[in-house]
């Protein structure tokens, strides 16, 4: 499964950003049990995008990450390619629209290089 890097403050989060090309947030709290479920499938569905570098944030730890990335709901995930965003996958995510967007976008970057 895909490893995740815990991030703990806003500035962790732009410093993931900064030095990943590719990123992927999964914003959560512990209380939320869809959450807890999607997570597993999301580190499944990664690991076919090697280069894609997936962190996590606690909204409860890292409360600025709610107005730094207009998050209104949990779980949110985004796709990030530096400080832009891509993907916005939030509350119930279809996991097979997801890869179809991320087929999409692995392409467009791998084309560039």
């Amino acid at each position: 499964m895909k490893e995740i890097t815990e991030i703990t403050s806003i500035e962790m989060a732009d410093d993931f950003l900064e030095k990943h090309e590719l990123s992927f947030l999964d914003v959560s709290r512990p209380e939320c049990s869809v959450c807890h479920a999607i997570l597993p499938k999301l580190r499944e569905l990664l690991d076919a995008y090697p280069e894609i570098h997936l962190g996590h944030i606690d909204a409860n730890v890292v409360e600025e990450v709610a107005s730094q990335f207009l998050i209104f709901t949990v779980p949110v995930m985004l796709l990030m390619a530096g400080q832009r965003e891509y993907i916005r996958a939030d509350r119930f995510v279809v996991f097979d629209r997801l890869r179809e967007q991320l087929d999409q976008i692995y392409m467009l970057v791998n084309e560039e290089e």
